[in-house]
């Protein structure tokens, strides 16, 4: 055993407490502080701690735990009858915000590039580009919102809504993008195995609600904190492993069905405790420590910042003309365009699923890195500005 991991770990810990009181003296989220100090004590600064070799493996999936228990905790929080009540705000604002990003995306590649759309080849690659900006990761902005009193109300539960049916959406555009280049790749497969996730779900959450009876007896009990994340990571290895669907939507889902449940508060402080002492520690740190600009020529460093400014203009746009559509003011439509921005690890995995078919080069991914990152920083800070002197919705 490398015995430098316990070094890391300190580091980690203490580096995103400090930072993170500092960023809450300057009046800003704490995730700011987190993100920041991964970046200081990544490759782009210090170099001391980098995702590599078995300390970097061990990092990487505690930053995955991290991110599970963050949704599960959103799932828990979540006040159902808001979320029922905004369902169909939520599927039209992943629906636009999914159709803006991929259009503006690849024609934002073909301008820069001047390239030739007639040839196939080039336009998976700038089509692709827009699949990448289509991705939605709202871990961030779940954190942000529940520090600034948000994440329930209709903003709250909208955001959470459509960023799951992003999800989904993403999978199916990333699958029939994936087709066209990988034949071996069936639309239609994945089609059946979304419809069958839908009837897991559906089936799931009716034998939980018919052992709530059950559920409640061990309110305020060691064991129901213990079930509750066992079951939180069940439900994320099965929606990964045998629907491809991401497992944070699965730990999402875990935290939905027990979100209406006698021990929903008890399990939400056990959950609270472990991740925001470790794992959320390492979550947020790590995306930082992924940071690696190095390299990039000077075309590179104009496509990012262009890929960004796509990426920001086209959730804001999107997103919120959907919410417009469902007729939320126009502050509550800037709020949820905003809460959709921040592209985290999702839109990296799906740039590492394009390398693997092929249809994205490796000069690509400094650029995609680059917009991953700005993306992250801004939306902690922008959700703080559209929210400033509003009040937050009080609990159910």
């Amino acid at each position: 055993m490398d015995y430098t991991i316990f070094l890391w770990l300190a580091l980690i810990i203490v580096s995103t407490k400090l930072l993170g009181i500092f960023a809450k003296k300057v009046d800003l989220p704490e995730v700011v502080g987190f993100l920041i100090a991964g970046i200081i004590l990544g490759p782009s600064a210090l170099n001391i701690i980098t995702i590599t070799g078995a300390n970097g493996d061990f990092l990487t999936d505690a930053s995955e735990l991290g991110v599970i228990f963050l949704m599960f905790s959103a799932g828990l929080t979540t006040e159902m009858e808001e979320m029922k009540k905004n369902m169909l705000a939520s599927f039209v604002v992943a629906v636009i915000g999914v159709c803006v990003p991929l259009l503006f995306g690849t024609v934002a590649y073909a301008l820069f590039f001047k390239a030739d759309l007639n040839d196939y080849t080039v336009f998976l690659e700038a089509l692709f580009v827009g699949v990448v900006l289509t991705a939605t990761s709202v871990s961030i902005t779940v954190q942000t919102l529940k520090e600034l009193g948000h994440l329930n109300g209709a903003v709250g539960t909208t955001i959470l809504g459509a960023a799951v049916i992003d999800d989904i959406l993403g999978i199916v555009v990333l699958t029939i993008v994936s087709s066209m280049k990988d034949t071996s790749v069936s639309p239609a497969k994945v089609g059946i195995q979304i419809v069958l996730y839908a009837v897991m779900i559906a089936v799931v959450f009716l034998i939980v609600h018919k052992l709530e009876f059950k559920i409640a007896d061990a309110d305020h009990k060691r064991r129901a904190g213990l079930f509750a994340i066992a079951f939180a990571l069940l439900m994320a290895y099965v929606s990964e492993v045998y629907f491809g669907i991401a497992d944070i939507t699965g730990a999402y889902f875990a935290g939905l069905m027990l979100c209406m449940s006698k021990i929903r508060d008890y399990v939400d402080v056990k959950v609270s405790d472990i991740s925001n002492m470790f794992f959320s520690c390492v979550f947020f740190a790590c995306i930082g420590i992924k940071v690696t600009l190095g390299g990039m020529t000077r075309e590179a460093w104009f496509f990012a910042v262009i890929l960004t400014i796509v990426a920001v203009l086209t959730k804001v746009v999107g997103c919120g003309l959907g919410a417009k559509i469902c007729g939320f003011k126009n502050k509550e439509a800037l709020q949820i365009g905003v809460g959709m921005i921040s592209r985290g690890e999702v839109a990296l995995i799906v740039a590492d699923k394009g390398a693997s078919y092929g249809l994205v080069s490796k000069a690509m991914f400094p650029p995609v890195v680059l917009m991953v990152i700005v993306t992250t920083l801004i939306t902690p800070l922008l959700l703080k500005l559209v929210f400033k002197g509003q009040k937050a919705p009080e609990a159910a």
